[in-house]
């Protein structure tokens, strides 16, 4: 007996398709529920533009870089996001505060997330977190697999 699959594409058809036939009006037409017109939840606001983060003696922004955050509000959800490549004079080979965030930003709870950091041995991740107190503290380095570089701009987690 042959299998039956559903396709993504017609899951998302069926999904989209499903208030025309409830209510008559595609979704993309579909005018906003009045409680949303409190506070406007589509697109992309900027609730704090990119601030500097003060770094941390064991990193170095790169020249053209800066090592910024700022926190987003996307959908009625807050984001803290970080841009920014440091390079680390002296290998990190531990658990590393790398910076302090500046105190307009201060996550409510820590938060955590990932970053891009040199490739080696196949690790070419690391975890990044912000705590309450506004230090950003990164997660994964070893004596036998050092982070040379991380690159901050992928950095993006929830705040509230």
């Amino acid at each position: 007996m042959a299998q039956h699959q559903t396709s993504r594409r017609s899951l998302l058809a069926a999904a989209l398709a499903a208030p025309v036939a409830a209510v008559g009006v595609p979704l993309s037409t579909a005018a906003p529920a009045a409680a949303a017109a409190a506070e406007p939840t589509d697109g992309c606001q900027t609730v704090v533009p990119w601030t500097d983060i003060t770094p941390d003696p064991s990193v170095t922004p790169e020249a053209g870089s800066p090592y910024q955050a700022r926190v987003i509000r996307l959908a009625g959800t807050e984001f803290l996001q970080l841009r920014g490549v440091l390079t680390c004079p002296t290998p990190l080979a531990a658990d590393t505060f790398i910076g302090t965030l500046p105190s307009s930003i201060r996550p409510p709870k820590t938060t955590r997330g990932t970053a891009t950091r040199n490739n080696n041995d196949g690790i070419n991740a690391i975890r990044v977190e912000a705590y309450t107190s506004g230090l950003v503290k990164v997660f994964g380095p070893t004596a036998a697999n050092p982070a040379l570089w991380i690159q901050l701009d992928s950095f993006s987690s929830v705040m509230r």
